[in-house]
């Protein structure tokens, strides 16, 4: 289908709720939305792309044909919305990387010599099932912690077939198993170990800790010490276990708290899961600046609940959900349990939010690498300005003192990185006193007529102009572009109190803020400051230069080469005034000598005098 054909559809839909599903050419799903009013949103979609992110207007561009499904309400369209996403898995929707589920421990209780075993799913097969946790190495971290503290088996032998066959292996004589393969060890021993083992997997610690403490002081009192002994390690352990709360979020969590946090080119969610106001578990996921942060989170954290298999009691989140009230119902219709999702504004819980959007943050910035924050940068400035990334930025700024030695700074960034083969610096002709706007029209002038004859070093047109000032001297390069028959986006920098860049000003008077985004302020605040340090570092080497003739130039007989014969020798003027005649007579001609000790001795003595 055309573009204006897609419009056309678009317009024709229902005001209704649904789910709409974008195609490609080759018919593959590309995109999956949910929708209150199908007509508004898919239309929008066909309306002027300006307003569109470059994510968006790729997405639009790829685009041949969609259809729509009515759904009975909000809630409908929101199941379906889920089910479609994670069974098209569409390249422009933002994805949780493994959605696939995560592992359970399975214990079946009805066996002889139960097992406690590590599987990828649910069945309905009778055996209880712990979990899910947030990685089958964390799952496989709870099952070995479990295993070493109640002494169980890890072997490859079946009960009671193996029961006192062969020597015991290496676990028995490292003490990280209690040898159930030996006949010694009883079958009702090993229930009762596996029924401490559920106990522990359900997280009642104190439970297994009173009962094996029991058990060790009736050992004791019988005077069987081997066997206090025993029990004493093993309580000991129970407790280590217990502190170190490796039974993890799967099934003790209470709160999960959802963070956001992103850089100039990478986003993180992560969701940290606390039990008792302890933190338990972290899960979090790094993926590419998303358009929207609240949808961006918003769909995640959907795919996130879908494919755990249970809802804890509440969810703190960052953002509001414009469907959290349906998503809970969701949540509640697959688990049998409807967690409370809340937004905190203070408070112990607020800090929680923060502390998740933390650790989301250093995830992002820890993968986010030096050139992917620049070309972030670039594209985030280009957002603000209304134009594509920046790749090649000129910044211009005017240096004098009182007037004299007027110079002008040229600084080139090209992809976010000074280009200083491309600087250059002018020297301002024709202007007798300090006039910041003429001096800026000259330099602008003077650069793009370059451009225009296509001189060495000045072949290249900038994506964007800087100009160190306000509103005035935006429009004054404006004025001098047009003067060359030029066009190109052109933005004054204003200053705070501190004189830093708090905003960029177009040549109309529209000022757009940069001092609250932290990337952008600190890039435009280096290009500030470059291109100062430039044209303050010219303007000192022709004062330096003007002063130090300047001295010389009164004396007869001394001409420009031996100024330079008098400053090389003597290092400064300074230096020249403490030689004495016959050092001077060395280097100049008796009557030139003469005239230089003259004129600096014949001063000392009117002083004097």
């Amino acid at each position: 289908m055309t573009y204006d054909q897609l419009k056309e559809k678009a317009h024709s839909l229902p005001l209704a709720p649904g789910v709409y599903i974008m195609r490609g050419k080759d018919d593959k799903v590309i995109y999956v939305g949910k929708a209150k009013k199908l007509k508004n949103r898919v239309s929008q979609y066909f309306l002027d792309s300006a307003s569109h992110s470059p994510k968006t207007r790729q997405m639009v561009s790829k685009i041949h044909s969609f259809e729509v499904i009515v759904a009975a309400s909000e809630f409908e369209a929101l199941v379906l919305e889920c089910s479609l996403i994670k069974r098209y898995m569409p390249k422009y929707n933002i994805l949780l990387k493994d959605d696939k589920g995560y592992p359970y421990l399975r214990l079946d209780m009805k066996a002889r010599y139960p097992k406690i075993t590590l599987v990828s799913k649910l069945c309905d097969d009778g055996a209880s099932y712990y979990g899910p946790y947030g990685s089958r190495g964390v799952t496989q971290d709870v099952l070995d912690a479990i295993r070493v503290t109640l002494k169980l088996p890890n072997c490859s032998k079946e009960f009671p077939r193996d029961v006192g066959k062969g020597r015991p292996c290496l676990n028995y004589h490292m003490g990280q198993c209690a040898g159930w393969c030996q006949s010694s060890m009883t079958e009702l021993e090993y229930r009762s170990r596996m029924e401490q083992a559920k106990q522990l997997l359900q997280g009642n610690y104190k439970s297994v800790a009173s009962d094996i403490r029991k058990k060790m002081l009736e050992a004791a009192e019988a005077l069987n010490f081997e066997l206090a002994a025993s029990l004493r390690d093993r309580l000991n352990a129970v407790e280590a276990l217990s502190q170190k709360q490796l039974v993890t979020a799967g099934t003790m969590a209470d709160t999960d708290v959802v963070g956001y946090g992103q850089t100039e080119a990478k986003a993180c969610f992560a969701v940290l899961h606390f039990s008792g106001g302890n933190l338990l578990d972290k899960e979090f996921q790094v993926f590419p600046l998303p358009d929207d942060p609240k949808d961006a989170v918003s769909s995640l954290l959907k795919q996130f609940y879908m494919s755990r298999g249970l809802a804890p009691k509440r969810v703190l989140l960052p953002f509001q959900m414009e469907d959290s009230e349906l998503f809970a119902q969701l949540m509640e219709q697959n688990y049998g349990r409807k967690p409370k999702l809340h937004v905190p504004q203070r408070g112990d819980n607020l800090q929680l939010v923060e502390l998740a959007n933390k650790n989301a943050y250093e995830e992002a910035q820890r993968v986010t690498d030096k050139d992917e924050r620049i070309s972030g940068t670039l594209v985030l400035l280009g957002k603000m300005l209304g134009m594509e990334p920046p790749k090649r930025i000129e910044s211009f700024d005017i240096s004098n003192i009182s007037g004299t030695d007027i110079v002008a700074s040229m600084v080139v960034f090209a992809d976010g990185k000074p280009h200083k083969s491309d600087y250059k610096r002018f020297k301002l002709e024709g202007l007798a006193n300090q006039d910041d706007y003429a001096s800026m029209h000259q330099v602008i002038k003077r650069r793009f007529a370059h451009y225009i004859e296509q001189d060495k070093g000045f072949e290249e047109k900038p994506d964007l102009l800087l100009i160190d000032g306000g509103i005035n001297h935006a429009n004054i390069a404006v004025k001098a572009l047009e003067e060359l028959n030029l066009t190109m986006p052109v933005f004054g920098m204003v200053k705070d109190d501190r004189h830093r860049t708090r905003a960029l000003v177009t040549p109309e008077g529209l000022e757009i803020g940069i001092d609250t985004n932290q990337s952008v302020f600190a890039f435009i605040g280096t290009i500030q400051e470059e291109t100062h340090r430039f044209a303050i570092t010219y303007h000192r080497q022709l004062r330096s230069k003007r002063l130090k003739y300047s001295a010389l130039d009164a004396i007869a007989g001394i001409g420009p080469k031996r100024k330079q014969e008098l400053l090389k020798q003597f290092k400064s003027i300074s230096g020249i005034r403490q030689a004495t005649l016959l050092e001077l007579e060395r280097l100049l001609p008796k009557d030139a000598a003469f005239a230089v000790y003259n004129h600096f001795h014949s001063a000392d003595e009117e002083d004097e005098a």
